[in-house]
């Protein structure tokens, strides 16, 4: 809500100002994609926020999506698109298309619209000076008749094995603002494709951030009577699982936060990217606007 009154500003700000000076010189990993990527007012008050995260000292990092831009150019061209268990097979063909969407068109249209709020941004991807290794994924499924498992071949999947941040450190150094197209370079050579989350959570990880947050199409994390559950620990996050509170794609979204709190970021946050300025009401004020999850709850 806008006001017109100078006083209501300046509470905003001194409200704000024990957050700046915690977080100033940190860094925070930002997932950007779904809705909010396609929108133009959203993409414009995304670029807005992160421009104002690094003007006020916090080294953000953005890292996207882009699986309906992928879906739709691979349609363009005519290349077939086949599922196992819902999940994408990536072909060669498929590979060089979603390396070509991520890394191009979507990665500077990211770019571009940080520099139109008055940033300076970098648009790079995991094969840039090093920056993530990328391994194979592995995963098995269950035939249904004779319930054995057997493993699922995705092709040009991967998750990242190792990561060296040195360019990112380097980016933001010289104050840019580094925007990170998923996609990862194997040991054999070849050209990997990975999950945004996956991604930015081994960044979170390797970076020691103070937040990772993972910017959705939900309000966050809810419980069974739809109320949102506003800090969790991994030994909660188990718990809804096991009950059922958790389910669907929050599930991997979940395991990544976990993974990135147990290897060094300080905490992570599922926050509603459709909510204009979503991510400076969750870091710059004490009520927060989203799930926060870190290994101590609070």
């Amino acid at each position: 809500m806008q006001t017109s009154d100078p006083s209501a500003k300046a509470q905003t700000l001194i409200e704000a100002l024990p957050y700046f000076q915690r977080y100033a010189g940190r860094s925070f990993v930002v997932k950007y994609g779904g809705n909010a990527m396609g929108d133009e007012d959203a993409a414009r008050e995304f670029a807005e926020d992160v421009v104002l995260l690094k003007a006020v000292g916090i080294n953000p990092v953005v890292v996207h999506g882009g699986g309906p831009q992928i879906g739709a150019m691979l349609e363009k061209l005519g290349v077939e698109t086949r599922f196992v268990d819902g999940l994408r097979v990536t072909d060669k063909a498929t590979a060089e298309v979603a390396e070509m969407v991520l890394s191009g068109a979507i990665n500077k249209a990211i770019v571009g619209s940080i520099a139109r709020a008055g940033g300076k941004a970098v648009g790079i991807s995991g094969k840039d000076g090093g920056l993530v290794t990328a391994r194979k994924v592995e995963r098995t499924t269950k035939d249904p008749e004779s319930n054995i498992e057997r493993a699922l071949d995705l092709g040009f999947v991967g998750e990242p094995s190792a990561v060296d941040t040195t360019i990112i450190e380097t980016a933001t150094a010289a104050g840019m603002i580094p925007v990170v197209a998923p996609i990862g370079t194997g040991e054999d050579g070849h050209t990997y494709n990975i999950n945004a989350d996956t991604m930015a959570g081994a960044l979170a990880a390797a970076l020691g951030a103070a937040r990772l947050l993972l910017l959705t199409d939900v309000s966050g994390v809810l419980d069974k009577e739809g109320k949102l559950l506003t800090d969790l620990s991994p030994s909660d996050i188990a718990q809804l699982r096991a009950d059922g509170t958790i389910s669907g794609g929050m599930i991997p979204k979940l395991e990544t936060c976990v993974s990135a709190v147990e290897a060094g970021c300080e905490a992570a946050v599922v926050l509603d990217g459709r909510v204009p300025h979503a991510m400076l009401l969750e870091f710059f004020t004490a009520r927060g606007a989203g799930t926060l999850i870190s290994a101590s709850q609070g």
